[in-house]
């Protein structure tokens, strides 16, 4: 049976919204909520136009909104399928690992560094340590359905924890400090985007040159001392960041 006859769809035809991106949006809320889950197979756009008295072209460009967000994907002899929701992250002091699991996204890792090397000079200033004094590397790809979600560059100042290559896999970094009696207070962070490169496109499952957000954060446990300093590129397709803005009294 088509999913989407379980959904509660509708438009209003007085609205000034596009009729395509109404339908669009409630498509997309419904997978964003878990209604239509990765793997769901969507009903044929003939159906869908004629239950929502919609022509075609309006209920084909709706599902192509949800293609290009990299929600939908069209499979030739399968159909029309969810692949996943985007995760919409809320800009606190939270781990990405975290984040995933409670959005029940079935986060995996792949460790590809895990090593000890000379600080740079930008390391050295963020983790409040020596130039090139010995300093803790991790790369990981975090993947979720399979898929890559993000590439993560992390350095640890030495002997902060035992960065043991299987827990790393097996969860979150920002876990493995608490559990090691780490407690986190507080973060500087910074967000932007920029063209991917040979090697992140590669990694991220991305074409060379194509738009990736990015994000770096310095974390101070509670006696202010620098504990991690990331360095992150997201697939936005995928990935998005999420504020909450209040007007300064």
């Amino acid at each position: 049976m088509d999913p989407t006859v379980q959904l509660e769809l509708s438009v209003d035809r007085g609205s000034p919204v596009p009729l395509y991106f109404q339908l669009s949006q409630q498509l997309e809320s419904a997978i964003e909520h878990g209604v239509l889950t990765p793997g769901t197979l969507l009903g044929n756009e003939i159906e869908l136009a004629g239950r929502l008295g919609l022509s075609r072209p309006t209920v084909r460009q709706a599902i192509q909104t949800l293609v290009d967000k990299g929600l939908l994907v069209r499979r030739r002899g399968v159909g029309t399928q969810v692949v996943h929701s985007q995760v919409k992250r809320p800009l606190e002091l939270s781990s990405l690992y975290d984040d995933l699991e409670a959005a029940g996204q079935r986060p995996t890792t792949k460790v590809l560094v895990n090593t000890v090397v000379a600080a740079s000079v930008e390391v050295a200033a963020a983790l409040g340590v020596a130039e090139g004094g010995e300093v803790h590397r991790v790369e990981r790809l975090r993947l979720t359905h399979g898929e890559p979600m993000a590439y993560m560059c992390n350095h640890l100042p030495p002997g902060l924890l035992d960065l043991d290559t299987g827990q790393l896999e097996a969860t979150g970094l920002y876990r493995l400090m608490r559990t090691a009696g780490i407690t986190l207070h507080s973060a500087r962070q910074t967000i932007g985007a920029r063209a991917a490169t040979a090697g992140e496109a590669e990694r991220l499952g991305e074409q060379t040159g194509a738009p990736l957000l990015t994000m770096e954060r310095v974390t101070f446990d509670d006696t202010g001392r620098a504990v991690e300093f990331g360095s992150h590129t997201y697939r936005p397709s995928r990935y998005s960041f999420e504020f909450q803005l209040l007007v300064r009294s």
